[in-house]
């Protein structure tokens, strides 16, 4: 594993640079690393690893963080189509219409009721047809 040949400095350096509210230049001025060092430690594969690691880590957890408010986004969105106020609709309309596909072809989808989206009003359902057919002209 990368994270055993690295030197304490290093892996304390690493944690600042991915866990601490600071800059690079920060980080390195408070463990005395120069620029110089750095550059160095950046060509050894072991610190790139452990570098990679961190960020695919960090990567994953945003996803995670994505993933848990997507459902709720949506319902805001579809929500924010029935505004008032025209362009926030028409804005909601085309954001709905451009939603990704987020399930997994591979599986099945588990239907139950509490999962099952609700249906749009008949007003809802209008504007976005609506929005289609401007887009279209």
């Amino acid at each position: 594993m990368a994270r055993d040949k690295l030197s304490r400095k290093q892996l304390r350096v690493l944690d600042d640079l991915f866990e601490a509210d600071m800059a690079l230049q920060q980080v390195l001025q408070k463990h005395k690393v120069t620029a110089a060092l750095f550059n160095r430690w950046q060509e050894d594969t072991n610190f790139v690893t452990e570098f990679d690691n961190r960020i695919a880590v960090l990567y994953r957890q945003s996803e995670l963080i994505i993933a848990r408010y997507a459902s709720l986004a949506a319902a805001k969105l579809v929500e924010l189509t029935e505004s008032e106020s025209q362009e926030t609709a028409r804005k909601a309309c085309l954001d709905v219409i451009q939603l990704p596909k987020t399930a997994d072809k591979k599986q099945p989808a588990q239907v139950d009721d509490q999962t099952q989206p609700s249906r749009l009003s008949p007003e809802t359902a209008s504007k976005l047809l609506a929005v289609l057919a401007q887009s279209n002209t």
